[in-house]
């Protein structure tokens, strides 16, 4: 029996109610605009999506829920990491550094398998997979730059056997991180990336930032030993400058300012004749809005996600005025934070006027440790590692994990590991007490097989620093492994330094609204990652094989014709040709030319 047309309707409109009444408790998104020192905004973009391994999937990406099943893959995690977060001067990074990883690219996943070998196959599907799905290189992860790190990973999931778990971690420091990388990023989103939050995520704006970083976590939740999902958190942190961003908008093709609209500082003690201009910082804080710093204002929010729900969280300065659009709640929070929830229809935008002078704004707090690493010694046969960590806390240790994961061609001498504490500590006697390694694990590189696997568990005493030196050999590579520019050098990864036992700090969280999934990370411990090196190895000069090759073919080529002329060619008279007059010589055939001519002549 055919149903009536209203009464069609009324079925789809019950439907689809009930299903999004469902689906609403299965995601949530949240951003969070904190200002920096020196006219910097910090823009952290959060979604959160639950769903499962089967074949059912409303919210959770199909695409990515069937590589982790293909690949065993329990637990994922992986970085998009571009530009230098400064500790100095912001503080430590949100959420304790589990969303941002070294520069380029950084994947560790905990995979399922009986033994390692079987392990390093789901491995490497694993990463050939992520590699087409997100169109980055990391199919070029292979057993020279994979570790399967001891003491600096924990699982953030819910995890019933550990003992079939293997932790398998690796980086590609060299990718460039682009928008080729945002949109499969944003094809994971219920909306993606067209409404809502995500609305705000532009290529120009993300890439031109001063640091960012694009997170992609998966792990289980389970609230019940029956009832456990599969969550999946994307992150995007971004550092924009305001002043930048302002130029920007007045001047789409950037060019250099005149002088008379710079801010120079005259009590600077050099650059006294007025030639240079060095700026002066905190003179005022920029107006801006979120028109203006993303080039677009939020259109509303994702129709899929949990409301009531706080969106937009502002973390400024008391004193300074806020004026947001109409049709919008704001909520105060005990720390000092403004927090918005997007009206169903309509434009929302924040708008900040400019301060003078410019407010004190507190960062994040101050992180456990500060870590710098660089290269000491020259030339083109040995080399040694620098880093310098230093413990800013006056009374508490800290407690810490140093990681380096080498190419197999950067070969580290173990026994030249040294490490130094300033100021010293007091002698007691026990040199194994002195020292501030407390374990350590050391696995060889094996040439073009696996690279340098070096983890060191350490304490600091409070308000010192640690000097962490050794030396390494550096190898001659065959002409064909080097890279097409390869006099600018061979990124090395970053070192992770894993902070134990720290409290983390409420600034670093957001408030969440996902049911029956809490949101935890790291179990209080702290990530930091120090910049990656840039490696000079021995280059040969590129432009002598071309010249040799270049000579070998010319010589090749001129014996070749010769040789082949004589035993091919046959040389034969004139006369001897069939089928032709018989000329004796040439100049018996110009004069039959002639002849011919003057024939025709006396004719005409």
């Amino acid at each position: 029996m055919r149903l009536r047309p209203w009464l069609n309707s009324l079925l789809l409109l019950f439907l689809t109610t009930t299903v999004c009444a469902y689906v609403y408790k299965d995601y949530d998104e949240n951003l969070l605009l904190k200002t920096l020192p020196n006219n910097a905004v910090l823009a952290s973009f959060r979604f959160v999506t639950n769903g499962t391994y089967t074949n059912h999937h409303s919210l959770f990406p199909r695409s990515l829920a069937q590589i982790l099943s293909h690949s065993n893959t329990r637990e994922l995690h992986l970085k998009f990491t571009m530009g230098r977060w400064d500790a100095e001067s912001w503080g430590a990074q949100p959420f304790n550094g589990q969303t941002a990883g070294g520069t380029g690219v950084e994947l560790w996943a905990w995979v399922e398998a009986v033994d390692g070998p079987t392990a390093d196959k789901r491995w490497t599907t694993l990463t050939n997979a992520l590699s087409g799905l997100f169109c980055a290189s990391l199919n070029f992860i292979d057993g020279t730059r994979t570790i399967r790190p001891v003491m600096s990973f924990t699982p953030d999931g819910d995890h019933e056997d550990m003992d079939r778990l293997h932790l398998l971690h690796g980086s590609l420091p060299r990718e460039p991180v682009c928008t080729e990388n945002l949109t499969p990023f944003l094809k994971l989103l219920p909306c993606k990336g067209k409404v809502g939050i995500s609305s705000l995520l532009d290529g120009h704006k993300l890439f031109d930032a001063q640091w960012q970083s694009m997170s992609i976590d998966v792990r289980p939740v389970c609230t019940a030993p029956d009832s456990c999902v599969l969550q999946l958190t994307q992150t995007v942190d971004m550092v924009l400058d305001v002043e930048r961003s302002l130029q920007r908008r007045d001047y789409p093709v950037p060019r250099p300012r005149p002088r008379e609209e710079l801010n120079c500082d005259p009590n600077k003690p050099y650059g006294a004749d007025g030639s240079p201009c060095f700026p002066r910082s905190n003179i005022a804080d920029l107006p801006w809005s979120i028109s203006e710093v993303f080039g677009r204002p939020l259109h509303s929010y994702c129709p899929l996600a949990s409301e009531p729900a706080e969106h937009v969280c502002l973390d400024v300065p008391q004193e300074r005025p806020i004026y947001i659009t109409r049709d919008s709640i704001e909520v105060r929070h005990p720390d000092g934070r403004r927090c918005y929830t997007l009206p169903p229809a309509g434009d929302f935008d924040i708008i900040l006027p400019q301060q003078s002078p410019a407010l004190p704004i507190t960062p994040f707090p101050e992180p456990p440790l500060y870590a710098s690493r660089s290269f000491t010694g020259h030339g083109q046969e040995h080399g040694g590692v620098k880093a310098v960590i230093k413990n800013p806390h006056p009374t508490r240790p800290v407690e810490f994990v140093y990681l380096e994961s080498l190419p197999w061609f950067m070969k580290p001498y173990l026994h030249t590991l040294k490490t130094t504490i300033y100021p010293a500590p007091p002698a007691t006697g026990d040199a194994d007490l002195e020292s501030p390694v407390t374990a350590l694990y050391y696995r060889p590189a094996i040439d073009r097989s696996r690279g340098t696997h070096l983890e060191a568990s350490l304490l600091l005493p409070a308000n010192s620093t640690l000097i962490l030196t050794y030396d390494f050999e550096k190898a001659i590579l065959r002409y064909t492994e080097y890279p097409p520019d390869a006099n600018r050098g061979f990124d090395i990864a970053p070192a992770v330094i894993t902070v134990l036992k720290h409290s983390p700090s409420p600034q670093h969280t957001l408030p969440y609204t996902i049911s029956g999934a809490p949101i935890q990370q790291g179990h209080g411990r702290v990530a930091i990652r120090t910049t990656s090196l840039l490696l000079s190895l021995p280059t040969p000069d590129f432009s002598m094989p071309y010249n040799v090759i270049i000579l070998t073919s010319t010589v090749m080529a001129l014996a070749f014709g010769s040789v082949f002329n004589l035993l091919v060619r046959r040389f034969v008279g004139a006369d001897e040709v069939a089928g032709k007059k018989k000329f004796g010589t040439v100049v018996e055939k110009i004069r039959e030319k002639v002849r011919r001519l003057k024939g025709k002549r006396k004719t005409e």
